[in-house]
């Protein structure tokens, strides 16, 4: 058996290992306490790690510290996941049998915590399912099965039960092939964040509004007023005194008519509320749909009852009302949501669903990704992306491993080196011979973060922890009204009716009208900064945070390479430009966008614009008046490509760019300050690109990869708030030396790769609750293990869909500003339950003066519906 790293799982292999830069070999000793044991990193000679990273943070954070609450579990049920991503299932996982498949299934129509439980239940009632776990934040359920005895559409054909819809998360299906006329087999990826518009569920408002209004015609214009005179002695009134009777035939009419309407209403617009109630009853949790459902039958059957006793106190009003109003609510709180999705940019996803495979003939054709297998070799152009995790079988590549390592810089691949799945060849071609098994990291991430949400549990909602309270009192004051009628009435029609009116008056139902407008409030403020959140959670998690944790690459940096600085002659530089046209890496085009000549004969880095005023690395600056020896492109008389850069022949002058090493293997002068400047360079995680002519090495331009605006103030407001700052990066520790020098930030942790980023976020869950800001698909099995996961909107799809919250425009201050609206997110959400109450409040007293009727139940409802409207209209951070 393979020996694993003790922080992330990840097999560590054999051989040499990375350690701070130098390559340590079995039986070496790596000094300051560390020695190599078979190949792996030892620290004092009990822990092993796959990389420096991930012994720094053991080293930081490795206690013995009690998990805070809801995390211990949180914790266990995802232990092994980050794992996963590299070395498979660990070894107690029930997916880790052989005969036991692993299928994630998304599903529509979850929005509490009583859908987990309830879908749980329904998967575990199949035969040869080992276990379950849901998730209503994502949407997500992941079961462990064995394929004999229940498939995966199988599973998808019982989950889709009581109004919720299943589908398969990944699903293989025949699409046409335009390019040969057939068909294909082509994967589809579901992303957890692209939820379906629920156009049923604006249907059945729309039914509820139309019916509703025709339904309430004869309230507004008869009943309403003859409740009215009864209490009111007015001669406009007189009139109504008597108006509605329903006795005999009238009666039976009246029932027959509003008892088919009204039920119509109640079943097809409430029966989302209905289907919530009828779950929260068979979980034993009670929840708002419960409240709602309870009122609104209450209400029906008291109207049928009392129309059968010939009394006018009908409440089917009611019962239109609150389904409608409460569906409205939904479909809004369901409109926002959409709009929130509307938002977001275009994200692509990393995954390849076909390759270019060698023929035995040594012709390519293109096959899909199913149909390779271990030992065949494919060819992967450049611009590509790699289909799968490999060994490049020949030449030489250079890659940009970003999306799936967090390595800013680009990698140059040699005959034998791993080439990872994901990655994209940005400078000449590669042959590939295909691991065994056939998978790609980016499949292994996006696994780990489906398992990762699958065990995001949702928070019980402030308003069903009341409910939980509220329904067994309900049930007290029912039965205990009943039973007093009965004891002094006698009859069994008046106790029940008594009862019914109990139910209808005393529930607060408008918690659950409350709920889901507080919840699109909340949503639409975030939106309305550019801020994207998919989880109407995310403010009470955000508001307990202690750490948050930053990626480095693409997060508190651009994540694009220009040229930061130059100090070197202007002509060289627009000749080495010159040559960089034909090369593909992305310093290559960094230079070019930088000294390249424009239309206008100037070079694009002679402007003010030069970065850094061109003094990044204590050079001089070029003197702009150097550029007017650039009115035009040289010719290139010959041209070279290298492992480390380019050379060639420019306005007949040898010209040879790229970097130290590749100087001293052509055999050019370095004058030591030329080398100087670009170790000092390499010192601040910026790539130094020599430039040189004629045998001599003349100057340096630097490419880097800069901080965004604004991280400095961000990074200090949370400081400032009392959360702790770290930065975690899969780039080397030259890279984050900037950002460990600065006072706001906590910790810095270099060279980890994806699966220890997730076992770092759940170090730091030991001791208290953990926010992760990132943008890459590597970031995404960290970002949906954390506490509260926050992308920026120009990351992967991965990203996207492992994180709670989404900011759209890139920019870093937002962060600073959800941590605000978290703080208003509570006091409108105690605001609104509260204005909520007002029903009862209305309701209740009137009963008890015997003054209660549809009148004044309308009047209830209008006015606590109005006041909560009134309140989530208002903008969260408005007060």
């Amino acid at each position: 058996m393979p020996d694993t790293c003790d922080l992330c799982g990840t097999e560590t292999g054999s051989g040499s290992v990375a350690f701070d830069g130098d390559e340590v070999d079995e039986g070496d000793d790596a000094g300051d306490g560390r020695e190599a044991v078979d190949g792996r990193v030892a620290v004092d000679g009990d822990s092993t790690f796959c990389s420096p990273g991930c012994r720094d943070v053991a080293r930081t954070l490795d206690g013995d510290e009690p998990d805070p609450a809801g995390n211990a579990d949180r914790a266990d049920a995802t232990a092994g996941a980050a794992a996963e991503a590299d070395v498979g299932p660990p070894a107690d996982d029930p997916a880790a049998d052989s005969a036991t498949d692993r299928s994630f299934l998304r599903i529509d129509g979850m929005h509490a915590a009583t859908c987990e439980a309830y879908l749980e239940s329904v998967a575990e009632s199949r035969p040869g399912v080992v276990a379950a776990e849901a998730s209503y934040v994502t949407e997500t359920i992941r079961v462990d099965h064995d394929p004999e005895s229940t498939s995966a559409r199988d599973l998808r054909d019982a989950l889709s039960t009581t109004g919720y819809t299943a589908h398969l998360r990944t699903e293989t299906a025949e699409v046409d092939d335009a390019a040969t006329g057939g068909t294909r087999r082509s994967r589809e990826v579901e992303g957890v964040r692209k939820r379906r518009s629920d156009e049923i569920l604006g249907l059945r408002y729309a039914a509820g509004i139309v019916f509703g209004a025709f339904l309430l015609i004869p309230y507004v214009a008869v009943l309403y007023p003859a409740h009215l005179a009864t209490v009111v002695d007015h001669p406009a009134l007189a009139t109504y005194q008597g108006a509605f009777e329903l006795s005999g035939a009238s009666g039976f009419l009246f029932l027959r008519i509003y008892f088919v309407l009204t039920g119509i209403v109640l079943v097809f617009t409430g029966k989302p509320v209905l289907r919530g109630a009828y779950t929260s009853l068979k979980m034993r949790r009670p929840n708002t749909d419960l409240l709602v459902a309870i009122t609104a039958m209450s209400a029906f059957w008291y109207g049928t009852g009392a129309v059968l006793v010939g009394q006018n106190d009908i409440y089917y009003d009611l019962t239109i009302v609150v389904a409608a109003v409460v569906t409205g609510a939904a479909f809004y709180e369901t409109a926002i949501k959409q709009r929130a999705l509307a938002r977001l940019t275009e994200l692509t996803v990393s995954q390849v669903d076909d390759a270019r495979r060698y023929g035995p003939d040594g012709t390519t054709e293109e096959v899909p990704v199913e149909a390779l297998d271990p030992g065949d070799r494919i060819l992967v152009r450049e611009g590509e992306r790699v289909p799968v995790d490999g060994t490049l079988d020949e030449d030489v590549c250079t890659v940009e491993e970003a999306v799936v390592t967090g390595e800013a810089l680009p990698v140059v691949k040699r005959e034998g080196d791993a080439v990872i799945g994901g990655s994209v060849v940005t400078d000449g071609a590669a042959v590939v011979t295909v691991d065994d098994p056939v998978t790609s990291s980016i499949d292994r991430i996006t696994e780990a973060l489906w398992t990762i949400q699958s065990a995001d549990h949702g928070v019980q909602r402030r308003a069903d922890r009341v409910t939980g309270y509220v329904v067994p009192l309900l049930a007290l004051l029912a039965v205990g009204l009943a039973g007093a009628v009965l004891a002094t009435d006698g009859a069994p029609s008046r106790a029940i009716l008594a009862a019914l009116l109990a139910l209808f008056v005393a529930c607060p139902w408008t918690l659950g009208l409350a709920t889901p407008l507080s919840v699109a409030s909340s949503i639409r403020s975030a939106m309305d900064r550019g801020i994207v959140v998919f989880d109407e959670t995310i403010f009470e998690r955000l508001r307990d945070v202690d750490v948050v944790v930053f990626d480095k690459t693409g997060t508190l940096t651009t994540g694009e390479m220009h040229v930061v600085a130059a100090d070197a002659p202007e002509d060289l530089l627009v000749a080495a430009a010159t040559l960089e046209r034909r090369a593909a890496h992305p310093a290559a085009a960094a230079i070019v966008d930088a000294f390249a000549p424009t239309t206008d004969g100037a070079s694009a880095g002679d402007s003010e614009t030069r970065p850094d005023g061109g003094n990044a690395v204590d050079g001089d600056a070029t003197d702009p008046a150097d550029a007017d020896s650039a009115e035009s492109e040289p010719p290139i008389r010959e041209f070279a490509t290298y492992t480390n850069g380019v050379g060639g022949v420019v306005d007949d002058r040898k010209i040879l760019v790229g970097s130290l090493a590749l100087f001293d293997e052509q055999g050019w002068t370095v004058p030591d300050d030329v080398a100087e400047r670009a170790q000092e360079a390499r010192g601040f995680g910026r790539l130094p690109v020599v430039v040189g002519r004629d045998g001599q090495a003349e100057g340096v331009a630097v490419v880097g990869d800069e901080p965004r605006d604004g991280w400095e103030a961000t990074l200090t407001s949370l400081a400032e708030r009392g959360v702790d700052v770290a930065v975690l990066t899969g780039d080397d520790p030259e890279a984050t030396a900037f950002f460990d020098r600065q006072d706001a930030v906590d910790h810095v942790f270099a060279g980890v790769p994806p699966a220890g980023k997730t076992a770092t976020v759940r170090r730091f869950q030991r001791s208290g609750r953990v926010a992760m800001v990132g943008d890459g698909t590597n970031d995404a099995p960290a970002l949906a293990q954390a506490d509260l996961g926050v992308s920026l909107g120009s990351g992967t799809a991965l990203a996207a869909d492992a994180a709670d919250v989404a900011i759209v425009d890139d920019d870093l201050g937002a962060v600073e500003t959800a941590f605000d609206l978290a703080a208003a997110a509570r006091r409108h959400v105690v605001r609104n339950l509260a204005l909520g109450l007002t029903y009862n409040a209305i309701a209740i007293p009137a009963a008890l003066l015997g003054l209660f009727n549809p009148l004044t139940a309308a009047l209830a409802v209008a006015i606590s519906g109005g006041l909560v409207g009134l309140n989530s209209s208002r903008d969260l951070l408005d007060g």
